[in-house]
C-alpha cells in the first residue's frame, strides 16, 4: 500500500511538472512578440527554449513509458507546437547540389572580427579568396577594418567587387554589381550601428541591409570581472557576477529591441524590394528576429540543411547571424562555411531574383 501511495505521489509531482513545463515553453514561443522594455522576464523565455523542448521530450518519454496515454498530450501537443520554432534551428533534408548551377544572386553576411586586429593583411585575404570560391555577388561585413597595418583591404578587395560601401564605423557592403544609393543609419548611444545599399542587378533595383545590432555584454563583464580579481586579489562573489550579467544582458537586449524598431521602420519606407543581413546578436523567436525579419522569409528555414549555428566564440553553438530576404525572391541554398578567421562563421544565401 505505501509504495502504491509513493507511486501515485511520484506520478502526481511529474504531471505537475508536465503542466508547469507546458505553460513556460508557450510563454517562450510568445515571448519574442513582446517588446523586453517592461516584459523582461518573459522575453528571457525565449532564450530557455531548446532547454525546455528538451524537458518536454523526456516527459513525452515518461508518460509513454507508464502508457498514461491522456498525459502524453500535454508534451505532445507542446512539442508539435515547437516544429516552426526547431525548423529556425534545424532543417531536415540536404542542399540542393544544383542550386550553384542556376542563375541567381549570392549574398554573404560575415562577421570578422577586425581581422583579428592581425597587420599583415594575410586573413583579409583568406577571406577575399573564400568568397571569390564560393562565387559571392554581395558581401556584408560588420566589424570590418580596412586598414591591416600598411595595407588598405579595400583595394585588394575592389579587383573581385567593384563597388563598395562604407558604413558608420565598423560597416561595409560589397557589390560586384552596380550600387545606386546608399544610407548610413546610426543608433544612439552606441558604437553598434546598420546602412543600406541599392544595389542595381540586371535591370532591377534591390536594397541589402546590413545591420550590427547591439552586443550582448556578458563577454565583458566577465573580463573586466577577472580583471578587477588579478589586479586587487579580491575574489568577487559568484552572485555579484550574475547580478552583473544579468543587468547588462537586459540593457543590451532593450536596446537591441530599439534598433530592430528603427530598421524596421527604414524598411517600410523602401520601395525596392529588400534584402537583410547581419549579426542581430540575438537568437530566433525572440523580438529582434521576429521584428527584423516581419513579412520577410528567413533564407536558413527555407533552403538551409542541418544543425544552423554561426557563434562560435566560446563554445557558444548558437544563431545569431542571419540573411533574410523579400517574399518575391525564392531562396535557393543557404548554407555557413565553418571558417576560424573569426568568432563567427559567415553565411552564405543564394537567390532567384527573377
Amino acid at each position: 500500500m505505501g509504495k502504491l501511495a509513493v507511486q501515485k505521489y511520484f506520478s502526481f509531482m511529474i504531471l505537475i511538472l508536465t503542466a508547469i513545463m507546458m505553460v513556460f515553453t508557450f510563454v517562450g514561443l510568445y515571448g519574442g512578440e513582446v517588446n523586453p522594455a517592461g516584459n523582461t522576464a518573459r522575453a528571457l523565455m525565449v532564450f530557455a527554449l531548446p532547454l525546455l523542448i528538451i524537458g518536454n521530450v523526456v516527459l513525452l518519454i515518461y508518460w509513454l513509458i507508464m502508457r498514461r496515454w491522456h498525459w502524453m498530450l500535454m508534451p505532445l501537443i507542446t512539442l508539435l507546437c515547437c516544429i516552426p520554432y526547431i525548423g529556425t534551428l534545424y532543417q531536415f533534408g540536404s542542399l540542393d547540389e544544383n542550386a550553384e548551377k542556376q542563375d541567381g544572386l549570392k549574398i554573404a553576411s560575415y562577421n570578422v572580427a577586425l581581422f583579428g586586429r592581425e597587420t599583415s593583411g594575410f586573413m583579409a585575404q583568406d577571406i577575399l579568396s573564400e568568397m571569390k570560391k564560393q562565387k559571392v555577388d554581395v558581401l556584408c561585413m560588420q566589424e570590418y577594418s580596412d586598414h591591416s597595418g600598411d595595407k588598405v583591404n579595400s583595394e585588394s578587395y575592389k579587383e573581385y567587387f567593384k563597388y563598395m560601401v562604407m558604413g558608420q564605423n565598423d560597416m561595409v557592403i560589397y557589390s560586384r554589381y552596380p550600387i545606386a544609393r546608399s544610407k548610413n543609419i546610426p543608433f544612439e548611444m552606441t558604437n553598434n550601428s546598420a546602412m543600406w545599399a541599392e544595389i542595381k542587378y540586371k535591370g532591377q533595383m534591390i536594397r541589402v541591409y546590413n545591420a550590427h545590432l547591439e552586443t550582448t555584454g556578458i563577454n565583458t563583464t566577465l573580463r573586466r570581472a577577472a580583471k578587477v580579481e588579478a589586479a586587487t586579489g579580491v575574489e568577487i562573489e559568484n552572485n555579484a557576477v550574475l547580478n552583473a550579467i544579468y543587468g547588462n544582458y537586459t540593457i543590451g537586449m532593450m536596446a537591441r529591441a530599439g534598433q530592430a524598431n528603427v530598421l524596421a521602420m527604414d524598411m517600410r519606407e523602401s520601395e525596392a524590394p529588400i534584402i537583410v543581413c547581419g549579426d542581430f546578436n540575438d537568437v530566433p523567436y525572440s523580438y529582434v528576429y521576429n521584428t527584423m525579419k516581419g513579412n520577410l522569409v528567413d533564407g536558413f528555414k527555407e533552403c538551409g540543411s542541418g544543425f544552423m549555428y554561426t557563434y562560435r566564440g566560446g563554445k557558444k553553438m548558437v544563431r545569431i547571424d542571419y540573411i533574410f530576404h523579400d517574399e518575391r525572391f525564392k531562396g535557393l541554398s543557404f548554407y555557413k562555411k565553418e571558417l576560424t578567421l573569426s568568432d563567427h562563421f559567415p553565411v552564405f544565401l543564394k537567390l532567384d531574383v527573377k
